[in-house]
This record gives structure tokens, sequence and C-alpha cells, in this order.
């Protein structure tokens, strides 16, 4: 491949970000990544990439910014992982979501349509797409039913790449990611409360980090969590970033739903955490209803038969070996640091 093939990531401090900026530097592109300006420069997903990546600052409110990326670069390949991503702040934020995790999206094609016209694009679409749609197994062909700030805005961006990739003969995908994690994720996650959690408690740390409604994760050795009946289908995020630049590599663009096709629920999230270092889940978890979303998404699992036949991509770690990876790396973390 030739080095010099670019890629530009915006969100690429993040989870997503972070493991596809390293998938793309181990198959010789160069990569520019998109952060958001701050008074430091401290980002632990990528700080490992220091000097071998590109970062430009700016974000998605900011179409000037976006538009002297693309022009300065010229990327032939760009992925939209940025976005207000976390469903629960959506409803306090619904403007804020609305601005970066909508129109940001269009905000790139606009720039690209302009720009870099032959350039390849991918939106990372969401489950929360389907919202509450009482359907078992979801895939390409299911109903769209957004059901909160976040999904809606996650629906507009999807159906406008779609829009441009009919429009304008754009080469533009929509990947409908089911939830996917790993160490990487960020505290407002449940996943990885989970997991940071257990190993607080474990290691009896005594000031945990605090969650998203500003009070320690870990109080008198309890979690307290929101519907513990809620369920997802979660894969694992480094496989998922694989499906992503597999998408931009076909003849034609395409939607996919990339998932595992199982199910669990916060209940079962917890046990396998917690068991995994001798706990029971039920004496350390409690339920704060503060934590409650006002409207759940539906229990499903996504059937990525299309992305395995088309892409030849399917998932490989599993649920539990999944959590059990999250739950021994923030054990190292913790362990490492002397406790946070």
């Amino acid at each position: 491949m030739d080095q010099e093939r670019v890629a530009f990531i915006t969100g690429i401090t993040g989870q997503d970000g972070s493991y596809l900026a390293e998938l793309l530097l181990e198959k010789g592109y160069r990569v520019v990544g998109l952060a958001r300006r701050s008074t430091h420069y401290h980002h632990e997903n990528i700080d490992h990439l220091a000097g071998r990546i590109t970062l430009e600052y700016g974000d998605l409110i900011d179409a000037n910014a976006i538009e002297g990326v693309i022009a300065q670069h010229r990327p032939a390949e760009v992925y939209n992982l940025a976005a207000q991503s976390v469903p629960a702040d959506s409803w306090r934020q619904p403007i804020v979501t609305a601005e970066i995790t909508a129109l940001g999206p269009v905000r790139i094609l606009e720039a690209l349509r302009g720009l870099a016209p032959d350039a390849r694009f991918y939106q990372a679409t969401s489950r929360e797409i389907y919202g509450g749609l009482q359907q078992e197994v979801i895939d390409e062909t299911a109903p769209l039913l957004a059901n909160n700030p976040y999904g809606a805005a996650k629906l507009y961006a999807h159906l406008m790449t779609q829009t441009y990739r009919q429009s304008y003969d754009m080469f533009a995908c929509g990947g409908i990611l089911f939830n996917h994690e790993s160490p990487r994720r960020s505290l407002h996650f449940v996943t990885r409360k989970v997991s940071m959690a257990v190993a607080c408690i474990r290691l009896g740390i005594p000031d945990p980090p605090l969650d998203e409604l500003g009070r320690p994760l870990v109080v008198d050795g309890k979690l307290r969590l929101g519907n513990l009946d809620s369920a997802r289908d979660w894969g694992y995020a480094k496989e998922y970033v694989e499906a992503m630049w597999l998408m931009l590599q076909q003849e034609k663009p395409q939607d996919y739903v990339i998932a595992t096709n199982t199910i669990h629920t916060i209940r079962d999230l917890c046990e396998v955490a917690f068991s995994h270092v001798g706990l029971d889940w039920q004496a350390h978890v409690e339920t704060n209803v503060d934590l409650m979303r006002p409207t759940e998404i539906a229990a499903s699992r996504g059937d990525y038969s299309k992305a395995r036949s088309e892409l030849g991509w399917e998932p490989r770690l599993s649920f539990r070996e999944l959590i059990e990876l999250m739950v021994d790396e923030d054990i190292r973390r913790l362990s490492t640091s002397g406790g946070g």
C-alpha cells in the first residue's frame, strides 16, 4: 500500500478512534486525527501513538476547521467517530447532541463534496437508531425507531449519509454498530463502570473515580447502577474497527450491522465481572433511580450475516472474555498507579 495514503479520523482520542488508528498504522496509512482543543494534551488512549499520528484540533461544530483539515491533508478515507456519544447525557444536552452528533457528519460530508469528492466516508451509526423496536433480532432491513435524543441524532446522520450517497454518488457508508466495549471505554458507560468498580472493591481503593453524577463510583463497597434488567448485544471494540475499515475497501458503499447476535443483561454483566475476582455481585450492587433512562431501548441482538458474507467479518472474543479482560486491565491500572 502507498505509504502516503491518508486516513482522517474524527474522535481519534476515544475508544474506537484509538483502536482504528492502530489498525490503519499497521496497514501503512498516514493517520490524521481530529481532537478537541484543550488546556492539556494528555489523551490516554493515544498517548502511545505520539509521533506516529498527526493531531489537528477542532470539533464538529466548526465547519471551517473541518474544511481546513480536509483541504490540507486530502484524505482518501474519512472515519467520523466523533459524537456526543453518551445516550444518558443526550436528555440533559439535546441541543449540543444535535449539533455534534446529527449535524457534525453533514458538515464533513459537505466539506468532502466540495474538496475531496472521491474520498471514502464512514459514518459511525448506532444500534440506537432502532430505539424501542420490539424485534428480537435486528438486521439492516429493520424499521428505524429512535426513542432518545442521541438515537434521533444518530438516525438523522445515518439518513443523511444515505442521502449523500444517493444524491451525489459519494462513497459513504454507515456502520450500524451495536454496543462495543473495551478497557478504553470511558466511565460513562456501564461496562467500564462495572469493571472499574470491581477493581476498586477488589483492591480496596479508598478514593474511587467519580460517576456521571459526580459521586464516588463505589461507596461503602457498593456500586450504584440504573436498570439491571436492561439488555444489550455487547462486542469487542478492537474487532469492530476492523469492520469499519473493511466497509471502505468494498467496490460499492453499503450499510452494515456489526454485532455478535447475542444478548446479556446488566445483571449478567455484574455476575461475570464480580465472579471473575471471587466476589458475589449481589453484595456489591444497588439500583439508583437517578441513573435510570427516561426511555429504554428494547432488548435485541444484531444479525451480522451481511457483514460476514460480504466483508468476511465476524466477532471472535466472547462476552465473558471481554468483561474479564476489562476487569483485569482495570486491576492492572489501579495496581500500577498505586490506587489512582
